[in-house]
């Protein structure tokens, strides 16, 4: 079998309070495979949002290891931590988090050549992937000017665009009226699956989680089916 993509290895968390530490992570495993796409269907206050942003190198474990490509991440430093997320891992959250002065088209390059890629090259693959997100003819209209599923449709563009080996999603489309979602994620499936990503996507929908290869869920801050 292929190395995982993602490899959480007995993974920690805890934050402190003024009432005492507090654990969320406890021993936390799950590997992801190239083209495999795993639902994360959990309880609020579980540890989902502090899973994804370890998993997704914006936070350290406190104890154990995230692997990206086999490569450990907990003992790299911030810059290479950094540069290790901007090639390997795409976001997509709730929100869509487009930057309001750029147009769909600039969304999409501009984290391209934050990357190291050229402008020509960024631009081309920009417009191809706002194609195949049936975003022709809206490249040049900013965020404001496009509805809300064009909007995410454009943020799944911008995380795809540095062919990132792993996809992580956080209820991707939660802000987004019933058939809206629907297209939306199918969409994102499609493209997921046809550039062979890793994907771990959180969602509360049961029927979106019930179209991905496989479902886990937090249970006292270990990552089991559900």
């Amino acid at each position: 079998m292929s190395e995982p993509r993602l490899r959480l290895d007995k993974v920690e968390r805890l934050f402190r309070t003024e009432a005492g530490e507090l654990p969320v992570l406890r021993g936390a495993e799950l590997a992801l495979h190239p083209g495999e796409i795993v639902a994360l269907v959990a309880p609020s206050g579980t540890g989902k949002s502090t899973l994804l942003h370890l998993a997704g190198l914006l936070e350290r474990p406190d104890a154990g290891e995230v692997f990206i490509d086999g490569r450990p991440a907990g003992t790299l430093g911030d810059e290479a931590r950094s540069a290790l997320r901007g090639r390997s891992i795409g976001f997509v959250y709730q929100f869509h988090h487009l930057l309001p002065e750029f147009t769909a088209l600039e969304n999409v390059v501009l984290p391209q050549m934050a990357n190291g890629a050229a402008e020509k090259p960024a631009t081309a693959r920009a417009r191809d992937l706002l194609g195949s997100f049936g975003l022709q003819g809206r490249e040049d209209h900013r965020p404001g000017r496009l509805s809300g599923g064009e909007q995410q449709r454009v943020a799944i563009a911008r995380a795809l665009a540095n062919r990132p080996g792993l996809l992580l999603a956080d209820e991707p489309t939660g802000n987004l009226d019933v058939a809206t979602s629907d297209r939306v994620f199918a969409q994102l499936l499609e493209a997921v699956r046809g550039a062979g990503v890793a994907a771990l996507i959180a969602t509360h929908n049961p029927e979106l989680a019930a179209r991905m290869d496989r479902v886990v869920t937090l249970r006292e801050g270990r990552i089991v089916p559900a």
